[in-house]
């Protein structure tokens, strides 16, 4: 079982006292700071899981170490809760501009703080799995791809295109970071492969072919267990699927093949045209975006999609 650390960050003994006395008996690991340079001071030296940080102190106030911790992306998901006797609604705007995951007003009562705490240290746990599940299976994808000399770095420069175009297409945040994830995991599922048929030069036989189309079902089978890969997996078993239903593992069509998904597609596909394989050479970058439209005119991808990759193909390449 896991024990959570607690940074409690106020300028009043006894307020750390009180802190210390309602959250210790719960088995939490505090440790303490003064003011808000003493608290960056701290995190840096350990990060902890939460922070319970006041507004008004000496040095630096609570607004400077939130926006501080908020903008690192080593620490930004560290949940933070605001003791504060302000009661202007303006205070807590601010606070929550900056980033702050929840209030507490002092004089503070020991069962909200018992429970706010708890909800959020659960949240800190679910995105802690998250991580850790996302660092794993992107290094079993690394060597998956490592397999096949020709690929090089596909999952990342797939992840990378697909973040571009859905920032060009005006998606939220949320799901630019589920594409740029997905981008490095779609192909999870080749570590099924054979190397006789991964690494094979020339084209594949209709059998191995058959046997290769088995990655995108294999690959969602492997996270689909986990409930914190829940968001990645339709990219995963779908990537390959087409706008008119002769994709596969599944067959599916039109609306049943979300945006996020149909932008994957497009930039997987992209990128296996504009690098040398085993059974091609590269293509240039007009003729990748001449094949794709005339394969959106046939109906396989999203036109909408192709033509903001090539807008931001066109911005990343005048840079």
């Amino acid at each position: 079982m896991k024990t959570f650390t607690i940074l409690i960050v106020d300028d009043e003994p006894a307020n750390r006292r009180l802190a210390r006395a309602i959250l210790a008996p719960l088995g939490y690991r505090l440790r303490y700071a003064c003011d808000g340079e003493e608290a960056l001071e701290a995190v840096h030296k350990e990060t902890p899981d939460l922070v319970l940080l006041d507004i008004l102190m000496p040095k630096r106030n609570g607004y400077w170490v939130c926006e501080q911790l908020k903008q690192n992306a080593r620490t930004k998901l560290i949940p933070i809760i605001m003791l504060t006797s302000l009661h202007q609604i303006e205070d807590k705007i601010q606070g929550i501009e900056l980033g702050v995951d929840d209030y507490i007003t002092k004089p503070f009562i020991a069962t909200e703080l018992k429970a706010r705490v708890k909800s959020l240290l659960a949240v800190k746990l679910y995105t802690d799995e998250l991580e850790n599940v996302s660092f794993v299976l992107k290094g079993i994808a690394k060597v998956v791809e490592s397999r096949d000399s020709y690929t090089g770095d596909h999952n990342k420069r797939v992840g990378d295109y697909g973040a571009g175009v859905a920032l060009a297409m005006g998606l939220a945040a949320e799901d630019v970071k589920a594409i740029r994830l997905a981008g490095m995991l779609h192909d999870l599922g080749k570590i099924s492969i054979p190397d006789s048929i991964l690494r094979k030069p020339g084209s594949l036989t209709d059998d191995e072919r058959n046997i290769m189309k088995t990655h995108a079902a294999v690959g969602a089978t492997l996270v689909e267990p986990m409930n914190t890969m829940a968001a990645i997996l339709p990219f995963i078993r779908h990537h390959h699927e087409r706008l008119d239903g002769s994709g596969y593992p599944d067959g599916i069509s039109g609306n049943e093949i979300s945006l996020p998904v149909r932008i994957l597609s497009v930039v997987d596909i992209y990128d296996a045209l504009a690098t040398r394989r085993s059974y091609k050479d590269a293509f240039s970058p007009p003729q990748c975006l001449a094949i794709l439209r005339e394969e959106a005119a046939r109906g396989w991808w999203d036109r909408d999609v192709v033509e903001h990759l090539a807008k931001s193909l066109a911005v990343s390449t005048s840079i």
